[in-house]
């Protein structure tokens, strides 16, 4: 960030309260320790590489993109972009087959400049230092420039879509089926969002899209192409919160921030705001336990029926032998 309102608006994150749901973390967060890594502004959960997390800077770094261990919030990989001189990179998403999404779609003069890229390359398979040439897709939108932070591929489709910021107050834009690598790509308003968006994520199994803000998250679900928002969930109060992401399970939801040693805060998801795959985990648990507790419940009956039937029997046999030495008295 480097207008004045960008800046104000960080330091009123700094001083006043959240208006959504405030949050602690819940589970294991993490501190990105990699000094250069000063303006952390997107995040992207690995698909190839669990608890590893893709991020990159702001501005004014180059053309850089960390793979920090979640962890222990060390770098163990630094991907190089060959060929690009980023200009405002503001977000990072990992769709179909392993492809990383960069999006240098940030427009600090307010949406004046009439193009902006997304860069393309594939997760490396080896935690390694490297440089690849990434493949190159102009963005343009239906009805003008637009300032925009958030990034999304959908996990299913492969599509992408950006949520412009706030001139336009804030709408979802959806890109064509296919990204071309040359040429204009144009993305087409399909939805209105209405929050001062700094970041969004599809979730693994593609039902759920997360939107953040400064001061707020939406849960969408998503379907078709189209959302239903379904609640807000918590969001952790943040020097200047720039990024989230989905953890690889769907369970949770990890908030970035700006910053040196800035923390990653993770906040899990419960109710309807859990991704679908997950609900239905958890209810095929929730039968299992239960089958499991109706079978010992049944065999702990089945044993005490058994045990009365037992002594049932064994008494009869005392009284029958009773009835029998009291005959032979009887007849001697």
């Amino acid at each position: 960030m480097r207008s004045y309102l960008c800046l104000s608006v960080a330091l009123l994150c700094a001083v006043l309260p959240a208006a959504g749901t405030a949050a602690a973390a819940d589970g294991p967060s993490f501190t990105i320790e990699d000094r250069r890594i000063t303006e952390s502004s997107g995040l992207a959960a690995s698909r190839a590489h669990p608890g590893i997390y893709w991020t990159h800077n702001d501005s004014d770094d180059g053309p850089y993109v960390y793979a920090v261990d979640g962890r222990s919030g060390r770098t163990v990989a630094t991907v190089t972009l060959r060929g690009v001189d980023p200009r405002d990179v503001e977000a990072i998403s990992v769709g179909p087959g392993g492809q990383v999404y960069v999006g240098d779609i940030g427009d600090n003069l307010g949406g004046t400049w009439p193009e902006v890229w997304i860069y393309r390359f594939r997760e490396p398979a080896e935690l390694k230092d490297t440089t690849v040439t990434p493949v190159r897709h102009t963005v343009r939108y239906d009805g003008g420039p637009r300032d925009a932070e958030s990034l999304m591929v959908h996990p299913r489709t492969g599509r992408v879509y950006i949520v412009s910021k706030h001139q336009d107050g804030g709408g979802l834009y959806e890109g064509p089926a296919e990204l071309v690598p040359n040429g204009g790509n144009t993305f087409l308003r399909k939805a209105d969002v209405g929050l001062w968006a700094t970041d969004a994520a599809f979730s693994p199994d593609g039902s759920r899209l997360v939107v953040r803000g400064y001061f707020e998250a939406r849960m969408y679900r998503w379907r078709d192409g189209r959302i239903t928002k379904l609640g807000e969930p918590a969001l952790p109060m943040q020097r200047q919160g720039e990024s989230v992401t989905f953890t690889s399970d769907g369970r949770a939801l990890m908030y970035g921030t700006e910053g040196a040693g800035s923390v990653v805060t993770r906040v899990s998801l419960s109710g309807k705001l859990r991704p679908e795959s997950v609900a239905r985990e958890d209810k095929a648990r929730e039968e299992r336990a239960r089958h499991a507790e109706d079978r010992d419940r049944g065999g702990s009956q089945e044993g005490g029926d058994a045990l009365a039937g037992a002594a049932t029997l064994a008494g009869l046999a005392v009284l029958a032998m009773a009835v029998r030495r009291m005959f032979r008295r009887g007849r001697g």
